[in-house]
């Protein structure tokens, strides 16, 4: 009768401890569910910035050192997002954050990139999957304590 007692508590129990643990995505998982969700897939990510970029102001957080590579997530930050998180993590956002583990929430999505000559598309393309946060407080670096 014990046994069973414990067993239901436990059962009973899981949802609630599923839902005050967020799950962490990889780059990986949000590349393959990203590509099969046309609106995306919502979640807190982890991964290691391993390259970073700069393109029409925007910054870019690679999770590959090559940010064409298919396994590749990119997290797109604002420039007025990269203000707010320069002046919390004391200093360049690019620097700071580079070769350390960071956790994003957002919504990763398949983005197509085309190729241009000349400013116009040639009609070629690839894929990319982009987080572009909404917020400084949706990304936290490693050893930050976590925004509420």
């Amino acid at each position: 009768m014990f046994r069973v007692a414990v067993a239901t508590v436990m059962v009973l129990s899981a949802p609630a401890i599923a839902q005050t643990t967020p799950l962490r995505l990889s780059p990986a998982q949000a590349v393959i569910n990203a590509a099969e969700m046309p609106a995306g897939i919502g979640g807190v990510f982890e991964m290691v910035v391993r390259a970073t970029g700069r393109q029409n102001g925007f910054l870019y957080l690679n999770s590959e050192a090559d940010y064409r590579d298919p396994r590749n997530l990119t997290i797109v930050v604002t420039p007025s997002l990269e203000k707010e998180l320069s002046d919390r993590l004391g200093g360049p956002v690019d620097t700071t954050v580079l070769k350390k583990v960071i956790a994003v929430r957002g919504i990763a999505r398949k983005t197509r990139i085309d190729f241009t000559a000349d400013g116009r598309p040639t009609g070629k393309y690839y894929f990319q999957t982009h987080l572009r946060i909404r917020s400084a407080r949706d990304l936290t670096v490693e050893g930050e304590r976590p925004m509420p």
